[in-house]
């Protein structure tokens, strides 16, 4: 017998015995339930910021046991025994994790509850969505261990400002808001407003954030070009459309070369610094100086055995071709090289070797 455990009652003793005998079953519950949830979560392509789990140490079981033991007829009673907690990245994304919980697991709908729904103006703190389950035997079972699909444990669903709070909460040592100082229930309560907010707003911004996306997808597949500015997010939905890709297809046909597909985003700088404002403008750059694009590339490769090409030949070759047809020389170029493929000692040089190209092209 432990020390903790000489305070205990027989009742509370013998409970002790069976949880030391249901220690192997426990540390099994332990290993497969956050792997059943990171299964499922991975399934629905849900992130999470950590799952969790853990076993009631004696010492802490003895602690409930002195306080409330008679209210438990035998250890399968005390359902925290073995718990798991999901924490996530948005309080939108709690009831999303809850519906996998519940198809993954039985619940118990008896003893879970959801502490979400306890706020009231006078409490503090941050409530997080408690499920009591069972393994199901569909699920996985061992014949070892019966036991497996019959103990129940505790799985909690909060966000990652709520697990902030629930930590400092604790350290504080105070049980429940009663053993508070009026003062210090006052700070904890406006820091719980502050954290509510800030869960809040970052879903509303998710949201918000979401909503802009399908948007441009939409204008920009509809062809609504000029409504949409020019942003990482709209050009990755223009080049989706394979807008270049005609192009490159020209290109490539100089010597039936094969094109080796490389990312276009890199060119977003670029076309800002060509004055690009809406991805109408990209457009218009597109279509005015395709001609001349494949012109420059006849007289680059098709002197050559190159049968590998880049899929970003194209639309390289359109920004050069448009800088130097608006005027620009040696600065203009090697500040375009160094949007397309960042700074490099090289970009001078580069750029005077590919003015005295295009001029002897000209000729």
């Amino acid at each position: 017998m432990q020390d903790y455990e000489k305070g205990l009652d027989l009742h509370g003793r013998a409970i002790m015995g069976e949880f030391r005998s249901l220690v192997p079953v426990y540390q099994r519950q332990k290993k497969l339930v956050p792997e059943f949830i990171s299964r499922s979560l991975e399934e629905a392509h849900v992130l999470v910021t950590a799952i969790e789990s853990r076993i009631k140490t004696g010492e802490s079981l003895a602690g409930k046991l002195a306080l409330k033991g008679s209210k438990y007829a035998s250890v399968r009673d005390i359902t925290d025994i073995v718990g798991a907690r999901v924490i996530t990245f948005y309080s939108d994304d709690v009831d999303k994790i809850a519906a996998l919980i519940q198809k993954t697991f039985d619940v118990d709908w008896e003893n879970s509850v959801d502490k979400r729904r306890q706020h009231s103006l006078e409490s503090f703190g941050y409530m997080s969505l408690h499920y009591v389950c069972r393994i199901p035997a569909e699920l996985y079972s061992e014949p070892e261990f019966p036991e497996l699909n019959e103990i129940r444990f505790e799985i909690q669903m909060r966000t990652a400002l709520q697990h902030v709070w629930a930590n400092m909460y604790h350290d504080t040592g105070y049980k429940s808001g009663l053993e508070v100082p009026p003062e210090h229930l006052r700070m904890l309560n406006r820091l719980a407003g502050v954290l509510e907010l800030a869960d809040d707003e970052f879903s509303r911004v998710r949201t918000s954030i979401n909503d802009y996306r399908r948007k441009v997808q939409t204008l920009v597949s509809d062809g609504n070009f000029d409504e949409v500015s020019l942003s990482g997010d709209s050009f990755k939905s223009y080049l989706a459309l394979n807008p270049f890709g005609a192009l490159t297809a020209r290109i490539a046909a100089i010597n039936q070369a094969e094109v080796q597909e490389v990312p276009l985003v890199s060119y977003l700088s670029a076309l800002r610094l060509l004055g690009c404002e809406t991805i109408g403008d990209v457009e218009r750059l597109r279509t005015e100086y395709s001609e001349k694009a494949y012109r420059m590339s006849v007289h680059q490769i098709g002197q050559t055995d190159l049968d590998i090409i880049s899929s970003g030949l194209a639309l390289q070759n359109l920004c050069i071709v448009c800088t130097v047809s608006r005027g620009g020389g040696t600065l203009e170029l090697e500040k375009l090289f160094e949007a397309i493929d960042g700074p490099s000692p090289y970009n001078a040089a580069r750029a005077r070797s590919t003015l005295a190209f295009i001029e002897k092209i000209r000729k």
